[in-house]
């Protein structure tokens, strides 16, 4: 039995492999780069916790290593999740639904820090500012544009895609993103 248990976990099936990692029947490349953001916005959360760990002094090399990434993170987090969006037809409706939500939330804050544009205008954001707000008693960052109230907690915005991406399950994923291309 313990073989047989082995054997799986080291050579899993496409089903089994679909079952751990739903993403995989929209698409593998999108899948691991899924993977990929979870794992930088760990280290930001990581770089957070340690850079404001003390009081009375902030680590701002840490801090500011949080920042730079989380600046990539929106960017990426953004056009996945854009690209989930485009391709309705290949997820369930509520996930539809969540994906649509998060687009939301992360294209607040990505217009500022990608465009340097107001969201929904064309007018700059004040480039004479800090990248983000650094909230000292929440050990987090704030992106966006603060002078617009379209600023967002880094750790939320973390929060949230790990939670959309880790409710997905099998039966959630409808067709593989090709097939949006073929209709």
């Amino acid at each position: 039995m313990l073989e047989r248990i082995k054997d799986v976990l080291d050579n899993p099936s496409w089903d089994q492999s679909i079952e751990r990692e739903p993403l995989l029947a929209f698409s593998f490349y999108l899948n691991g780069r899924v993977i990929n953001l979870l794992q930088i916005g760990d280290e930001i959360i990581d770089h957070l916790d340690v850079g404001f760990s003390d009081k009375n002094s902030v680590d701002s090399s840490r801090v500011g290593r949080a920042s730079v990434l989380m600046w990539l993170w929106i960017l990426g987090a953004y056009e996945i999740v854009r690209t989930m969006c485009q391709a309705k037809t290949c997820f369930s409706e509520q996930i539809y639904k969540e994906l649509l939500r998060l687009k939301r939330l992360l294209a607040k804050v990505r217009m500022p820090e990608a465009k340097m544009e107001k969201p929904g205008k064309r007018m700059p954001v004040n480039s004479n500012r800090s990248p983000d707000g650094w909230d000292f008693a929440d050990r987090d960052l704030l992106v966006g544009d603060p002078e617009n109230d379209s600023f967002a907690s880094a750790r939320f915005l973390i929060t949230e895609f790990d939670k959309v991406m880790s409710s997905i399950k099998k039966e959630d994923v409808l067709c593989h993103h090709k097939n949006t291309y073929e209709i």
